[in-house]
Protein backbone atom coordinates (compact mmCIF):
# COMPACT_ATOMS: atom_id res chain seq x y z
CA UNK A 1 0.00 0.00 0.00
CA UNK A 2 1.83 3.63 -0.60
CA UNK A 3 1.69 5.65 2.02
CA UNK A 4 -0.84 8.29 0.50
CA UNK A 5 -3.61 5.97 0.49
CA UNK A 6 -2.53 4.73 4.18
CA UNK A 7 -3.00 7.96 5.19
CA UNK A 8 -6.44 9.07 3.11
CA UNK A 9 -7.84 5.45 4.69
CA UNK A 10 -6.95 6.66 8.00
CA UNK A 11 -8.37 10.20 7.10
CA UNK A 12 -11.79 8.27 6.25
CA UNK A 13 -12.01 6.80 9.24
CA UNK A 14 -11.42 9.45 11.72
CA UNK A 15 -13.07 12.29 9.36
CA UNK A 16 -10.18 14.66 10.06
CA UNK A 17 -7.03 15.32 8.79
CA UNK A 18 -5.66 15.67 12.71
CA UNK A 19 -1.62 14.44 13.22
CA UNK A 20 -0.67 14.51 16.53
CA UNK A 21 2.71 16.08 17.41
CA UNK A 22 4.41 14.05 19.93
CA UNK A 23 6.65 16.66 21.23
CA UNK A 24 7.97 15.12 25.27
CA UNK A 25 9.55 17.88 26.78
CA UNK A 26 12.06 16.74 28.80
CA UNK A 27 11.81 18.93 31.88
CA UNK A 28 8.40 18.30 32.38
CA UNK A 29 8.34 15.41 34.17
CA UNK A 30 11.10 13.57 36.93
CA UNK A 31 12.28 10.81 34.50
CA UNK A 32 11.99 8.74 31.33
CA UNK A 33 9.62 6.15 33.18
CA UNK A 34 7.22 8.74 33.74
CA UNK A 35 7.57 10.29 30.12
CA UNK A 36 7.07 7.35 28.52
CA UNK A 37 3.61 6.30 30.72
CA UNK A 38 2.49 9.59 30.10
CA UNK A 39 2.82 9.69 25.97
CA UNK A 40 1.30 6.34 26.52
CA UNK A 41 -1.33 8.11 27.67
CA UNK A 42 -1.34 10.58 25.42
CA UNK A 43 -1.82 7.79 22.45
CA UNK A 44 -4.66 6.14 24.19
CA UNK A 45 -6.70 8.87 24.27
CA UNK A 46 -6.24 10.62 21.05
CA UNK A 47 -6.43 7.45 19.02
CA UNK A 48 -9.82 7.96 17.85
CA UNK A 49 -9.16 11.44 16.33
CA UNK A 50 -5.44 10.91 15.17
CA UNK A 51 -5.24 10.41 10.88
CA UNK A 52 -1.56 10.80 11.69
CA UNK A 53 1.41 10.84 14.69
CA UNK A 54 4.42 12.73 14.35
CA UNK A 55 6.96 12.07 17.03
CA UNK A 56 10.06 15.20 16.99
CA UNK A 57 12.73 13.33 17.16
CA UNK A 58 14.54 16.16 19.30
CA UNK A 59 12.97 15.69 22.06
CA UNK A 60 13.71 12.26 23.01
CA UNK A 61 17.52 12.76 21.62
CA UNK A 62 17.77 15.61 24.85
CA UNK A 63 16.86 12.30 26.80
CA UNK A 64 19.80 10.62 25.80
CA UNK A 65 20.12 6.93 25.75
CA UNK A 66 17.06 6.16 27.42
CA UNK A 67 15.04 8.91 25.67
CA UNK A 68 15.94 6.59 21.81
CA UNK A 69 15.39 3.74 23.43
CA UNK A 70 11.81 5.40 24.87
CA UNK A 71 11.14 6.59 21.35
CA UNK A 72 11.95 3.01 19.65
CA UNK A 73 9.62 1.38 22.49
CA UNK A 74 6.73 3.99 22.09
CA UNK A 75 6.34 3.33 18.31
CA UNK A 76 4.67 0.19 19.00
CA UNK A 77 2.04 1.26 20.78
CA UNK A 78 0.39 3.48 17.68
CA UNK A 79 -1.75 1.11 16.27
CA UNK A 80 -0.46 0.08 12.51
CA UNK A 81 -3.24 1.72 10.60
CA UNK A 82 -2.04 4.24 11.50
CA UNK A 83 0.64 6.60 9.48
CA UNK A 84 3.93 7.49 11.39
CA UNK A 85 6.22 10.35 10.76
CA UNK A 86 9.17 10.84 11.90
CA UNK A 87 10.14 14.69 12.20
CA UNK A 88 13.56 14.69 12.14
CA UNK A 89 14.61 17.35 9.60
CA UNK A 90 18.12 15.51 8.30
CA UNK A 91 19.54 16.76 5.38
CA UNK A 92 23.29 15.84 4.78
CA UNK A 93 25.65 13.76 1.70
CA UNK A 94 24.86 10.71 0.46
CA UNK A 95 26.65 8.52 2.51
CA UNK A 96 25.82 9.95 5.80
CA UNK A 97 22.36 10.28 4.79
CA UNK A 98 22.03 6.72 3.58
CA UNK A 99 21.86 5.73 6.95
CA UNK A 100 19.28 8.31 8.12
CA UNK A 101 17.57 6.12 5.99
CA UNK A 102 18.33 2.55 7.11
CA UNK A 103 17.69 4.33 10.93
CA UNK A 104 14.53 5.25 10.29
CA UNK A 105 12.78 3.28 7.71
CA UNK A 106 14.41 0.16 8.44
CA UNK A 107 15.03 0.30 12.33
CA UNK A 108 12.37 2.75 13.78
CA UNK A 109 10.14 1.33 10.29
CA UNK A 110 8.30 4.65 10.57
CA UNK A 111 5.82 5.62 7.43
CA UNK A 112 7.41 9.28 6.54
CA UNK A 113 9.85 11.13 7.44
CA UNK A 114 10.52 15.25 7.45
CA UNK A 115 14.24 16.07 5.44
CA UNK A 116 15.62 19.57 4.85
CA UNK A 117 16.24 19.51 1.02
CA UNK A 118 18.74 22.42 1.26
CA UNK A 119 21.70 20.90 0.17
CA UNK A 120 20.57 19.36 -2.75
CA UNK A 121 18.38 16.85 -4.89
CA UNK A 122 20.86 13.96 -4.28
CA UNK A 123 20.19 13.85 -0.61
CA UNK A 124 17.58 12.88 -1.07
CA UNK A 125 18.08 9.87 -2.56
CA UNK A 126 18.85 7.26 -0.04
CA UNK A 127 15.34 7.61 1.15
CA UNK A 128 13.48 7.62 -2.24
CA UNK A 129 13.43 3.93 -2.97
CA UNK A 130 11.28 2.55 -0.19
CA UNK A 131 7.93 0.51 -0.62
CA UNK A 132 4.89 2.20 1.18
CA UNK A 133 7.50 5.30 2.76
CA UNK A 134 7.51 8.78 1.97
CA UNK A 135 9.60 12.31 3.21
CA UNK A 136 7.95 15.57 3.46
CA UNK A 137 10.33 18.31 1.86
CA UNK A 138 10.77 21.42 4.01
CA UNK A 139 8.83 24.59 1.68
CA UNK A 140 7.66 27.42 3.70
CA UNK A 141 7.57 26.29 7.46
CA UNK A 142 5.95 28.29 9.68
CA UNK A 143 8.37 30.14 11.48
CA UNK A 144 8.97 33.65 11.12
CA UNK A 145 12.70 32.74 9.86
CA UNK A 146 10.97 31.42 6.57
CA UNK A 147 11.17 35.10 5.11
CA UNK A 148 14.96 34.71 5.56
CA UNK A 149 15.04 32.02 2.76
CA UNK A 150 12.21 29.70 1.92
CA UNK A 151 10.48 33.02 0.71
CA UNK A 152 13.39 34.92 -1.16
CA UNK A 153 13.11 35.59 -4.63
CA UNK A 154 15.37 34.64 -7.16
CA UNK A 155 16.70 36.53 -9.92
CA UNK A 156 14.24 34.87 -12.28
CA UNK A 157 11.26 35.61 -10.52
CA UNK A 158 10.23 31.94 -8.78
CA UNK A 159 10.65 31.74 -5.03
CA UNK A 160 13.13 29.63 -2.67
CA UNK A 161 10.34 27.21 -2.00
CA UNK A 162 8.91 26.53 -5.78
CA UNK A 163 12.95 24.92 -6.08
CA UNK A 164 11.74 22.60 -3.51
CA UNK A 165 8.70 22.06 -5.22
CA UNK A 166 10.45 21.27 -8.50
CA UNK A 167 12.04 18.44 -6.44
CA UNK A 168 8.98 17.00 -5.77
CA UNK A 169 7.86 16.98 -9.40
CA UNK A 170 12.13 15.28 -10.38
CA UNK A 171 11.40 12.54 -8.10
CA UNK A 172 7.93 12.00 -9.82
CA UNK A 173 9.25 12.28 -13.32
CA UNK A 174 12.16 10.07 -12.31
CA UNK A 175 9.84 7.17 -10.80
CA UNK A 176 10.99 7.92 -7.10
CA UNK A 177 9.60 4.36 -5.00
CA UNK A 178 8.78 6.50 -2.33
CA UNK A 179 6.07 9.57 -2.51
CA UNK A 180 7.47 12.92 -1.78
CA UNK A 181 5.31 15.56 0.33
CA UNK A 182 5.86 19.09 1.36
CA UNK A 183 5.76 21.13 4.49
CA UNK A 184 4.31 24.21 4.77
CA UNK A 185 3.22 26.27 7.59
CA UNK A 186 -0.20 27.16 8.43
CA UNK A 187 1.03 30.43 9.33
CA UNK A 188 2.83 31.03 6.05
CA UNK A 189 0.26 29.41 3.73
CA UNK A 190 -1.94 31.30 1.41
CA UNK A 191 -3.80 30.64 -2.00
CA UNK A 192 -1.16 31.98 -4.14
CA UNK A 193 1.44 30.15 -2.16
CA UNK A 194 -0.52 27.01 -3.08
CA UNK A 195 -0.94 27.93 -6.53
CA UNK A 196 2.59 27.89 -6.88
CA UNK A 197 3.85 24.26 -5.68
CA UNK A 198 2.83 20.72 -7.05
CA UNK A 199 -0.33 18.44 -5.75
CA UNK A 200 1.88 16.51 -3.24
CA UNK A 201 0.71 15.79 0.08
CA UNK A 202 1.24 18.29 2.69
CA UNK A 203 2.18 18.24 6.33
CA UNK A 204 0.89 21.48 7.66
CA UNK A 205 2.06 22.60 11.25
CA UNK A 206 1.37 26.05 12.77
CA UNK A 207 -2.65 25.06 14.11
CA UNK A 208 -3.26 25.93 17.80
CA UNK A 209 -0.44 27.37 19.43
CA UNK A 210 1.35 29.39 16.74
CA UNK A 211 -1.75 31.13 15.44
CA UNK A 212 -2.35 29.29 11.98
CA UNK A 213 -6.00 29.93 10.05
CA UNK A 214 -7.12 26.66 8.09
CA UNK A 215 -9.32 29.23 5.84
CA UNK A 216 -6.21 29.50 3.66
CA UNK A 217 -6.08 26.14 2.95
CA UNK A 218 -9.72 26.33 1.48
CA UNK A 219 -10.42 26.45 -2.25
CA UNK A 220 -6.93 25.16 -3.34
CA UNK A 221 -8.69 22.47 -5.22
CA UNK A 222 -5.79 20.07 -4.13
CA UNK A 223 -6.25 16.11 -4.25
CA UNK A 224 -3.46 15.01 -2.08
CA UNK A 225 -4.04 13.94 1.87
CA UNK A 226 -2.66 16.91 3.79
CA UNK A 227 -1.87 16.52 7.38
CA UNK A 228 -2.78 19.17 9.94
CA UNK A 229 -0.16 18.83 12.95
CA UNK A 230 -1.36 20.04 16.82
CA UNK A 231 1.40 19.45 19.43
CA UNK A 232 1.16 21.85 22.25
CA UNK A 233 -2.25 22.59 21.97
CA UNK A 234 -3.25 18.84 22.74
CA UNK A 235 -0.01 18.01 25.12
CA UNK A 236 0.22 21.42 27.33
CA UNK A 237 -2.29 23.56 26.73
CA UNK A 238 -5.78 23.90 28.72
CA UNK A 239 -4.82 20.85 30.77
CA UNK A 240 -8.09 21.02 32.55
CA UNK A 241 -9.43 19.19 29.70
CA UNK A 242 -8.26 15.39 28.76
CA UNK A 243 -6.30 14.84 25.46
CA UNK A 244 -9.01 13.36 23.80
CA UNK A 245 -10.87 16.37 24.58
CA UNK A 246 -8.75 18.75 23.32
CA UNK A 247 -7.42 16.02 20.05
CA UNK A 248 -11.05 15.93 18.93
CA UNK A 249 -11.35 19.78 19.31
CA UNK A 250 -9.02 20.37 16.94
CA UNK A 251 -10.41 17.25 14.61
CA UNK A 252 -14.05 19.08 14.62
CA UNK A 253 -12.43 22.32 13.64
CA UNK A 254 -10.12 20.53 11.14
CA UNK A 255 -12.67 18.42 9.74
CA UNK A 256 -15.20 21.80 9.61
CA UNK A 257 -12.68 24.06 8.08
CA UNK A 258 -11.62 21.47 5.26
CA UNK A 259 -15.20 20.24 4.65
CA UNK A 260 -14.25 16.40 5.42
CA UNK A 261 -16.70 13.48 5.08
CA UNK A 262 -17.99 12.21 8.45
CA UNK A 263 -16.11 9.24 9.78
CA UNK A 264 -16.98 6.23 8.54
Amino acid sequence: MKYTEKLADRIAVTGSALCVGLDPRPDEVESVDMMRKWLEKVIEETVPYAAAYKPNIAYFEAMGSDGVKMLYDLLPAIPGDIPVILDAKRGDIGETQKYYARAYFEQMDVDAVTLNPFMGYDTLSPFLNASGKAVYLLAVTSNGGAADIERQRLADGRKVYQLVGEMVERARREGAVSEVGLVVGLTNADERLLSELPDAPMLIPGLGTQGGELSSLVGSARTSPNIINVSRGILYKNPELSFAEKAATFAAQISRALFLPSAS
